[in-house]
């Protein structure tokens, strides 16, 4: 095993106590040390430098039957993250190679080999590997292109589109040829940002009126593609505007996410009879055949600047659960990094 010196004795990771119940509070959580993970054979050490939050961690905290195991109480939570190895009993993957894994929500994480993915600092910042690059980005790629398939004089409608997801969905669109893109935003420095920076042909604030009559003002023509991230009233509205042969994907529901009771559904899911749309949920990780594709397409957009993306970045472990629970809130524009 090659390592470095002067690596600590424990580490701090946080580790779910409780299921919340709604929103999710500090007392669900901890920040505990923990002895510091030692590398097996096929393994490497990771000093962890950039961590992922993001909104599908909320169903992990809960006990539900889903498409992933939930958190275990007790447990350090997972996500993703990049980082430095440290030490090494790997062969291919070196001390002070830089990989990306899936063992976020700590300083320091054992990894085996065939689970890290060695990025380039060289190539692109760290912290793009874990949104525009990463697995956000490619959310966005396949929800858009395949999930929804995007033609060119489609009119695209995108929730949540200061987010990670939506705003690369809403650029991807436009360079793909998108006849029109409106986004949503909440609030008024967000639509200046879709509109000014990232070039959507229309944006507006959720909370400064129903969304449907501002969707129909933004696309009076209609919309042949909604990206879904919010759910609700968003929802409902899109298919009020869907054109004929509409398609709907929906990545996510962050309006409903903190519900104790079941959400009503949209009240005009008929249209779709009349529209012959269709809506599809997808995973990203359904699509990782995509992956060559979208970083040979997507990373020259990202080196030129003609595919821009913002982070909101916190600082510390010791902020790592107020930066989830940010998410949850909408707090960032663009994706969610904490470094560490």
């Amino acid at each position: 095993m090659t390592d470095t010196p002067a690596l600590p004795a424990v580490h701090r990771e946080w580790h779910l106590l409780s299921r919340p119940v709604g929103r999710p509070e500090p007392g669900n959580f901890a920040l505990v040390e923990a002895p510091l993970p030692t590398p097996g054979e096929g393994q490497v050490l990771v000093r962890n430098l950039y961590a992922s939050v993001d909104p599908y961690m909320r169903g992990r905290m809960s006990a539900a039957k889903s498409y992933v195991a939930p958190f275990e109480l007790g447990k350090v939570m997972q996500g993703g993250a990049v980082g430095e190895v440290v030490a090494s009993r790997a062969e291919g993957i070196a001390v002070g190679d830089h990989v990306l894994h899936f063992f976020g929500w700590r300083e320091y994480a054992a990894v085996d080999a065939a689970h890290a993915v060695k990025v380039d600092p060289r190539a692109a910042p760290l912290s793009a590997y874990l949104g525009v690059l990463g697995m956000t980005g490619l959310t966005a790629y396949a929800g858009l292109l395949r999930t929804a398939a995007l033609k060119a004089g489609d009119a695209v409608f995108v929730s949540g589109a200061a987010g990670a997801v939506g705003s690369q969905v809403g650029q991807i669109a436009r360079l793909k040829g998108a006849s029109r893109v409106v986004g949503s935003a909440g609030s008024a420095e967000k639509v200046k940002l879709l509109v000014e920076e990232y070039k959507f042909d229309a944006a507006f604030n959720y909370k400064d009126g129903p969304v449907g009559e501002q969707l129909r003002a933004a696309a009076p023509d209609g919309i042949d593609v909604y990206f879904d991230n919010v759910g609700g009233d968003h929802l409902e509205a899109a298919i009020g505007s869907l054109n004929r042969d509409g398609r709907v994907a929906v990545c996510g529901m962050i309006s409903v996410y903190n519900d104790t009771e079941p959400a009503p559904g949209p009240r005009n899911l008929a249209r779709l009879i009349q529209t012959r749309g269709r809506i599809e949920g997808f995973l990203v990780g359904d699509h990782y055949d995509l992956q060559p594709q979208f970083v040979a397409e997507v990373g020259p957009w990202v080196a030129s600047g003609a595919l821009k993306y913002r982070e909101t970045v916190v600082e510390g472990i010791d902020n790592h659960l107020e930066a989830f629970l940010g998410v949850l809130r909408g707090d960032n524009t663009g994706k969610m990094i904490v470094k560490l």
